[in-house]
């Protein structure tokens, strides 16, 4: 690849608040350390969890201004730290840091450290590829880890228009599961039986309890819960011994209750997990729905999409050429 420049575009903001904040800057593109990889960012996700840290939210509650966003994202390799034999610059790759002191994806290079990066799976382009590692890596370990999802099981998928959500309905079916979706009306429901989902309903409305029922008469297996609104009603479908997942962060979460298990979870990146990512991807033949597609500059326009709510697929930014693989 070329000579690294010395600074970057990255949208960045200088202080907390709404979509209004982030803007265009000029950086120095980040110093990798030995372990660590610099990307030339093609793609970049975004989450609701970015929304969060706009406004001011860390998980250790300390954020450096200005701050570049962003988690996830795929891009070529610029450049490999001194300690890194897994890739070399030019090579094609994804990756999951959540942040990351050295700043985000929202930006033209990104430094993350090499256990958190992959090869791109065949079966993706880089613009697919830039939108599954963090909610991939969710969706597949809440169905694999946490709920551990076995043939013929039944599981309801709740919330299961966004990201993680059509992405758990297919790795889900990809193990013989039987899958219950739920969207955000009629229009929610039609888009979650077209990835695959065995029967949809709509989640905010009454008959939810009644479609359930038909679904799985005896109750079914378990929730993968990805949002807290009406939860209540797939709780109430689950059988005595049923276990409930839910990635950390929904509100408000699931109340515990007697004969059911309730566990929370975080999605882990590594090497060993994006190899159970690329697996999964390959034999699902995954359908990676991209809600919108935004240019870096429009980064505050892609912020004020996720806060109108009624989101089918992941929201990405793009922000390398149409590189070819």
């Amino acid at each position: 690849m070329a000579s690294l420049p010395a600074t970057m575009r990255a949208a960045a903001l200088d202080r907390f608040g709404g979509p209004e904040v982030l803007s265009i800057r000029s950086l120095p593109v980040p110093t990798i350390d030995a372990h660590e990889v610099l990307i030339a960012v093609h793609t970049a996700g975004v989450g609701v969890w970015d929304a969060d840290m706009r406004e001011g939210w860390s998980p250790d509650g300390r954020q450096h201004l200005p701050l570049v966003l962003g988690t996830d994202g795929s891009g070529r390799i610029a450049a490999v730290g001194a300690r890194v034999r897994r890739f070399a610059p030019g090579d094609f790759v994804y990756a999951y840091s959540f942040a990351s002191p050295k700043g985000g994806f929202y930006a033209e290079y990104v430094a993350v450290d090499a256990d958190k990066v992959a090869h791109i799976p065949d079966a993706l382009d880089l613009l697919h590829a830039g939108a599954i590692p963090t909610t991939g890596l969710t969706a597949l370990q809440g169905v694999d880890d946490t709920l551990q999802l076995e043939r013929n099981e039944s599981l309801i998928v709740h919330g299961a228009t966004g990201g993680v959500g059509t992405l758990a309905i297919q790795f889900a079916k990809q193990r013989g599961v039987r899958v219950f979706g739920t969207g955000s009306g009629a229009d929610g429901a039609a888009f979650v039986m077209g990835v695959g989902a065995d029967a949809a309903a709509d989640g905010r409305r009454p008959g939810l309890t009644a479609a359930v029922r038909r679904f799985a008469p005896d109750g079914v297996d378990a929730v993968l819960a990805l949002t807290g609104n009406a939860l209540t009603r797939c709780l109430d479908a689950l059988r005595p011994g049923g276990r409930v997942a839910y990635p950390n962060g929904i509100e408000p979460e699931p109340r515990k209750r007697r004969d059911i298990r309730i566990r929370s979870y975080d999605a882990i990146p590594g090497v060993n997990e994006f190899l159970r990512l690329r697996a999964a991807v390959d034999a699902a033949k995954l359908q990676v729905r991209i809600a919108g597609g935004y240019r870096l500059e429009d980064a505050a326009r892609s912020h004020r999409r996720l806060a109108r709510g009624h989101v089918f697929g992941k929201v990405v930014l793009r922000i390398g050429g149409d590189w070819r693989r």
